[in-house]
């Protein structure tokens, strides 16, 4: 018998890493595949994780990020970049922009592969960031524009079309204060140190240069702040005792962080952290989801006892299959409920990826309906039809169940055998879904509270406990492979503590780093945020006002269509779309009822479209 045949996407994986290894040339470049964001950190490089069939698309996007990446570490010398980056948070987000855009031109006009993945991969940017549904210049973010009018002059190739009524609003404002510099910017494309010159003169056309530094020959005016005697030619004291010197090694380190090859637009890992420039600023920061949480008056003590893990790291494989074989023994109790209910949501979804036909046509198969036209005078035309596939969005699902103590028992049982028949059937109707769970270290506060009681308790700390955010299923990761991981909920000692704001971010950033067009994020919880340690030491409701924020914030302002169930507990004060049941037993007909409701919208939503066509 043969042997099986190797999974389809590891040979992919090694290819593109071959080929960014051969692009960048740098051998010893390492490169790693999740569902996070795509970055470059020194020489390793992560990548998104594509789908176990290889769409197309997906290819090409996944190969432009690889590229994208591998010219940016070819091209850019870290420590000169970091030396000419303004300090100022906008600046910095369009001299990221241009730069990056600089290296993929580069690219762009040597290989023509290598051209067609990054535009694949630009497109894909353009689209997760919602440039197709700016509605003017307060938007829209400079930084994307800016970056999309230096690739233009760079290469002569139009923005992407999602992205063109974006690059129309801020158009004429740039090329009437920075035309004259993007025109020199091509004859520099090879040389960075000249071409950062370029950008900052852009940058103080567009009144967003640094007054305090010399902006015609900012590498002079940093050495002039030198005080060692032995600088070299490069601008780097050898003393380390400068402080120009510190301050150029702190932005090199930064630097070599955060050149996110998929964010190139903007710096999207920075971008929604960093601080107000001022409100003459505003109209050109980014409209993001969070992107005002620093201003909310909630903050961690410390984050560095938090965790994020995969379900098969917190115990052996001989306790998880105890209790997966626990789990299956009380689904035969519910099973029939749950799947009649499930399959009622599968022949919707089916419903909506059937086939239609496309009727009155010259050729193609004949029509029965038109038979007797036929009959009647056979050369009659239109009298075929043909068969055509529906417009059925990809979509992605999340699952994100509290795992506090108070689900303890029935609820998180319920919750578990639930979980296990939707992914089943959402996997079976070619919908992705991923399960994720939320709970706290410790009760009452675990080493981040004896860091804080060590510390002599400084008043109003935020969160005390420790966060366990937990991965039962990946959104690539088929059921079978999962199927084990779902035992866990039933292990004692796992349920503790629910922070639901921050398991929310957690979730919804996951979410937004997904290739399909069309995310929902499904909350199942028994009640309000709870911790002990932390309401016990900070202002009254806490925790429970930052998950109204966080609630608004995806509600309001991201195309993630959230949905909760609260247990028990009216959650309704908190979501938009939100049901409440009292029995656990309950849960699986709300589930499949709020998804059912989700993808009958949709399908409502698309047949209105198609009428409003000629």
């Amino acid at each position: 018998m043969a042997p099986p045949s190797d999974n389809p996407i590891e040979p992919f994986k090694r290819a593109v890493g071959a080929a960014m290894r051969a692009l960048a040339g740098e051998p010893e470049l390492e490169v790693s595949y999740s569902a996070e964001p795509p970055s470059l950190s020194g020489k390793k490089a992560r990548l998104p994780l594509p789908s176990r069939n290889l769409p197309a698309g997906e290819v090409a996007m996944v190969r432009g990020a690889g590229d994208a990446c591998a010219l940016r570490l070819a091209h850019t010398e870290p420590g000169l970049h970091a030396r000419l980056r303004p300090r100022q948070a906008d600046a910095a987000q369009v001299y990221e922009a241009a730069e990056q855009a600089r290296v993929e031109a580069i690219g762009t006009l040597t290989l023509k592969g290598v051209a067609d993945n990054l535009a694949a991969n630009l497109t894909a940017r353009c689209d997760a960031r919602g440039l197709d549904g700016v509605r003017g210049k307060d938007d829209t973010p400079l930084a994307d524009v800016f970056g999309l009018l230096v690739r233009e002059k760079l290469t002569g190739r139009k923005p992407p079309k999602s992205a063109r009524k974006a690059v129309s609003f801020w158009r004429e404002f740039v090329e009437e204060r920075a035309g004259d510099v993007l025109a020199e910017m091509p004859a520099a494309i090879r040389d960075q140190e000249r071409f950062a010159k370029l950008i900052r003169e852009a940058l103080t056309g567009l009144e967003m240069g640094e007054e305090a530094e010399n902006e015609d020959n900012p590498s002079e005016n940093a050495e002039q702040k030198q005080s060692a005697p032995d600088e070299q030619e490069g601008g780097e004291a050898q003393d380390g005792t400068g402080e120009a010197t510190q301050a150029d090694t702190e932005t090199e380190d930064s630097e070599d962080g955060d050149a996110l090859p998929s964010d190139a637009l903007t710096d999207d890992g920075e971008g929604n952290e960093l601080p107000d420039a001022g409100d003459e600023m505003k109209p050109w920061r980014p409209d993001q989801p969070f992107a005002g949480a620093d201003h909310w008056g909630y903050s961690a003590f410390t984050p560095e006892f938090d965790e994020v893990i995969r379900a098969g790291d917190l115990c052996d494989n001989e306790e998880l299959t105890r209790l997966r074989n626990f789990l299956d023994q009380q689904l035969t109790q519910m099973q029939a409920v749950v799947s009649r209910l499930a399959n009622k949501l599968q022949r919707i979804l089916m419903a909506q990826q059937n086939r239609s036909w496309d009727f009155d046509l010259e050729e193609g198969l004949l029509d029965s309906a038109r038979l007797t036209r036929v009959v009647i005078d056979p050369l009659y035309p239109l009298s075929f039809k043909q068969e055509k596939d529906t417009d059925f969005r990809d979509t992605v699902v999340t699952l994100l169940i509290d795992n506090s103590g108070s689900m303890r028992g029935r609820p998180i049982m319920v919750a578990a055998m639930c979980a296990d028949i939707l992914a089943r059937t959402l996997e079976r109707c070619g919908v992705k879904t991923e399960i994720l769970g939320f709970t706290t270290r410790a009760w009452k506060g675990g080493a981040s509270r004896e860091k804080w009681l060590a510390e002599g308790k400084p008043a109003n700390p935020g969160r005390l406990n420790d966060l366990r955010h937990v991965i039962y299923k990946d959104a690539e990761e088929p059921w079978r492979r999962a199927r084990r991981n779902l035992g866990l909920m039933m292990r004692e000692g796992l349920l503790k503590e629910n922070i639901d704001g921050e398991a929310l971010m957690w979730a919804f950033g996951r979410l937004t780093c997904r290739p399909e067009r069309r995310k929902i994020l499904m909350v199942i919880s028994d009640g309000a945020p709870v911790d002990d340690a932390t309401q016990s030491s900070n202002p009254p409701n806490f925790l429970e006002r930052h998950l109204n924020k966080v609630i608004r914030e995806i509600e309001d302002r991201s195309e993630v269509e959230l949905a909760a169930i609260g247990i028990g507990h009216d959650v309704t004060r908190y979501y938009s779309r939100a049901v409440t049941i009292v029995d656990a037993e309950q849960l699986g007909g709300a589930m499949t009822t709020q998804l059912t409701g989700l993808f009958e919208e949709e399908d409502a939503r698309r047949g209105r479209n198609a009428r409003k066509k000629p």
